[in-house]
C-alpha cells in the first residue's frame, strides 16, 4: 500500500478575467484625452465607469466593457477612498 500524500494546494492567485476597479483608483487609458491629459480617476463604479481627467477636469462615462477594452494601466490603486479624495472635487455631495 502506498502512503497517502495530503493535496498540495496552489498559491492563491487573482481570479483570470479583468482586474478589479475601485473608487479613486488612477487609470491609464489607451488613447490620450483631447486636452493632452493621460491620467484619470475613476469616481463612480457600477455597470458603467465613471472617469475624469486629471489635468482638465472633463467627466467621462464608459461602459464597464468599453473601460476594459480602453485600459492601459491601473498606476494607482487606492486602498480606502476618502471624501476629500481627487474623484471628488471641492462643493461636491458625497451622499
Amino acid at each position: 500500500m502506498e502512503p497517502q500524500t495530503e493535496p498540495q494546494t496552489e498559491p492563491q492567485t487573482q481570479p483570470p478575467g479583468p482586474p478589479p476597479i475601485h473608487i479613486d483608483d488612477r487609470v491609464q487609458m489607451r488613447k490620450p484625452h483631447p486636452c493632452g491629459g493621460n491620467d484619470w480617476v475613476v469616481y463612480r463604479v457600477g455597470a458603467d465607469i465613471g472617469l475624469r481627467c486629471l489635468q482638465c477636469g472633463r467627466h467621462v462615462m464608459l461602459a464597464r466593457r468599453d473601460f476594459y477594452k480602453r485600459l492601459k494601466a491601473i498606476t494607482h490603486q487606492a486602498k480606502f477612498p476618502a471624501a476629500n479624495s481627487p474623484a471628488y472635487p471641492e462643493g461636491t455631495e458625497t451622499n
